[in-house]
């Protein structure tokens, strides 16, 4: 029991601070970016943190995700149960948000390491909205899972 506590606080942790990153650099730093408020340089290395935290958290939320659901559901309950669903949602929203970071970064940094700004920063911008978006949904997956109401 005390191990699932552990996973699940892990978890939930990771994840916020994930989902948290990427909503912040797709609502403040991007922004500020296009406007021309930042260097390639310091862009640069925030892109690169990001996306190194954000692989790091993949493959935190793979082994407290996967011992969770591991030790607390079945074939059966996942494929067959409004709160198997949800955890199935959980997994399919974590791979797009995974893949939206990776090609959000890779956007921006194409353009960066030719020392341009505004456009690169624009053209990351939808991306990386769209992983916000993502986290988004996957933070209120994660809120229905948590609550342990019933769904139908």
């Amino acid at each position: 029991m005390a191990i699932d506590t552990a996973m699940t606080t892990i978890h939930v942790l990771v994840g916020a601070l994930w989902v948290g990153s990427v909503v912040f650099v797709a609502g403040a730093i991007l922004p500020a970016a296009t406007d021309g408020a930042l260097n390639a340089a310091p862009l640069e290395t925030i892109a690169d943190r990001l996306v190194y935290f954000s692989r790091g958290a993949s493959v935190v939320m793979l082994l407290t995700g996967g011992h969770l659901a591991g030790t607390g559901y079945t074939v059966a309950s996942l494929t067959g149960t409004a709160r198997g669903h949800l955890v199935l949602a959980m997994l399919a929203l974590w791979l797009v948000f995974s893949a939206l970071v990776e090609i959000g970064r890779s956007r921006l940094v194409d353009g960066l390491r030719e020392k341009r700004v505004r456009a690169p920063a624009s053209a990351a911008t939808g991306t990386f909205r769209a992983a916000a978006v993502v986290g988004v949904l996957l933070l209120v997956d994660a809120g229905l899972l948590s609550s342990g109401i019933a769904l139908y």
